[in-house]
């Protein structure tokens, strides 16, 4: 008798998933281009016997690597998504990030906008950090610097250089308006940082997402909490005593809504930093995280995305106690 399976014949293997190719944003690359040759004058008039920009080397660098970031961001495609649903205006993506951010992190799944989310928070950072320096007074600031840096021994020898280059440093016109540019590049880089490790947070707990889904969803989140925290902190930094404002801690902001009120950060360093993990701020970014991980993704699971929102949380958390244990004298 013939054997009934000699005509069988093993099924194809199943069809591998593949994303259909989109264009690459182009544009980036000539921006970036742009700043990079931005970067490198700046940095050039700022060199020490020319010394026509006040920190410019500094300035000049960081607008040089934001080029460099962004030509090699030029190369990544934009994500790909069936029937994608109309491109919101950016109005409507800034307001309603606030009012319905659900709807907002859909979009941004097949259009990841991001420009002006992170321009508007750097921007904001920017002017914060100006109005500081000038109310508190940057004679305060640095003071306050070199003396916590005499009590460190590991800076201990460069405080007194501190206290005086750094003072007339500060003082320069041109100095100040680079630490405002620094601030608006710092904004792009920790959306780019922070993005990453969500994306490869994603991908650990077994999800799907695109690179600029993440980045679009990182840059919405921290524009949201920027514009609050900046609010809110414009109004106390004028309502206060400038001689009751903490002259490093209040750079970032005077938002007092977590349970840091209760600790001494002199006296307990590293308490200090774990109690103001635990505050109205601290839960609305972490809920933005998971939300925008999962409606702005191509699988992102709800428990995928609380996964990674909370794995985020608590590294940054241990970075700031570990830096907390080590320069805990400049809390108090």
């Amino acid at each position: 008798m013939s054997d009934p399976n000699q005509e069988f014949h093993a099924p194809p293997p199943p069809a591998i998933e593949v994303e259909p190719s989109r264009k690459r944003p182009a544009g980036l690359l000539w921006t970036g281009i742009a700043l990079i040759v931005i970067g490198i004058i700046i940095a050039v008039l700022g060199i020490p016997g020319v010394n026509i920009i006040v920190g410019g080397i500094g300035t000049g660098l960081s607008v040089f690597l934001l080029g460099a970031l962004l030509a090699a961001f030029s190369f990544i495609p934009l994500p790909a998504v069936d029937n994608p649903p109309p491109k919101m205006s950016t109005m409507s993506t800034l307001t309603g990030i606030f009012f319905e951010p659900s709807a907002v992190f859909r979009n941004l799944r097949a259009h990841p906008q991001w420009v002006a989310a992170i321009l508007i928070a750097g921007c904001l950072n920017a002017a914060y950090l100006t109005a500081f320096t000038r109310r508190v007074t940057p004679e305060r600031i640095i003071n306050f610097t070199a003396d916590k840096m005499a009590e460190t021994p590991l800076f201990a020898q460069a405080a007194e250089q501190v206290r005086t280059k750094g003072l007339e440093q500060a003082k320069a016109p041109t100095f100040q308006a680079g630490a405002a540019v620094k601030a608006v590049v710092n904004a792009f880089f920790g959306v780019a940082f922070i993005a990453a490790l969500a994306l490869l947070g994603v991908l650990v707990f077994g999800g799907r997402m695109h690179y600029w889904q993440t980045f679009a969803v990182v840059a919405y989140i921290g524009f949201a909490v920027t514009l609050i925290q900046k609010l809110i902190s414009f109004i106390i930094l004028y309502l206060k005593s400038p001689d009751d404002v903490h002259p490093l801690l209040g750079q970032d902001n005077l938002v007092y809504d977590n349970l840091g009120l209760l600790v001494s950060g002199k006296d307990h360093p590293v308490l200090f930093v774990m109690a103001t993990t635990i505050g109205v701020l601290s839960f609305y970014r972490l809920w933005l995280m998971a939300t925008g991980l999962r409606e702005g993704g191509y699988k992102v699971g709800k428990s995928a995305a609380w996964g990674v929102a909370i794995t985020l949380l608590v590294l940054f958390l241990l970075f700031g106690m570990a830096a907390a244990a080590l320069f805990g004298s400049f809390l108090g």
